[in-house]
């Protein structure tokens, strides 16, 4: 198995999975923006940590899913039924304009390296999105479950991350003159691509049904 082609892999999924906007990316980009590059790195750093431990718990996971196949359906409408929760939230209950909060002044750059890793792990969605992916890559036969492989993969995740945190701290000064950074438009964006899931998601179960 090469682990070059799984490290790519990891880190290409790590990349799309981090695209779009949200929580971490913006936080990074806005930390950058106000306490300087520095900073907004330490912070991402802490994001990758915490993403990479995710990852490899994804693997494992993965593991045991593919000697259990009878788990995957359930878990699946337990998925379906979440991803419908969180549409109706984003589209319908969500508000467009959140109150305004005073930030607390966090000077230590390792503070910002914690926050990170506290953002990162309140962000649980990582964990089933990188299971299905690996489960995907195993089934074709691109990955197995040795420990040598889930390191390679969980690194190129961590590598996939960081860079795309990068890239919105870089070009933080285009992005958000977008008119798809505002609050309102963010909500409409998750919900539509949870929607989206839902509804794969349910075509799928009704067709095992």
């Amino acid at each position: 198995m090469d682990l070059t082609f799984i490290f790519l892999w990891g880190l290409l999924f790590a990349i799309i999975g981090v695209i779009p906007p949200g929580l971490l990316n913006m936080s990074a980009a806005k930390i950058s923006l106000k306490e300087g590059h520095v900073r907004g790195i330490v912070f991402s750093i802490g994001v990758c940590v915490v993403l990479m431990a995710q990852a490899y718990i994804a693997a494992i996971f993965s593991r045991y899913l593919s000697r259990h196949p009878e788990v995957i359906s359930i878990l699946r409408s337990v998925a379906c039924v979440i991803f419908i929760l969180v549409t109706i939230y984003f589209l319908f209950i969500a508000k467009s304009k959140p109150k305004s909060q005073k930030e607390p002044k966090i000077k230590s750059k390792h503070s910002r390296f914690f926050q990170g890793m506290l953002m990162s792990a309140i962000n649980v969605f990582p964990i089933p999105y990188q299971s299905y992916l690996i489960i995907t890559l195993a089934s074709v036969g691109w990955m197995n479950f040795e420990q040598t492989s889930i390191i390679a993969y969980v690194a190129g995740a961590g590598t996939g991350t960081f860079v795309m945190l990068y890239v919105y701290i870089f070009f933080f000064d285009m992005i958000k003159s977008k008119s798809f950074t505002s609050q309102k438009s963010m909500n409409y964006i998750i919900g539509g691509i949870t929607g989206i899931i839902s509804i794969i998601t349910l075509i799928n179960i009704i067709k095992d049904l």
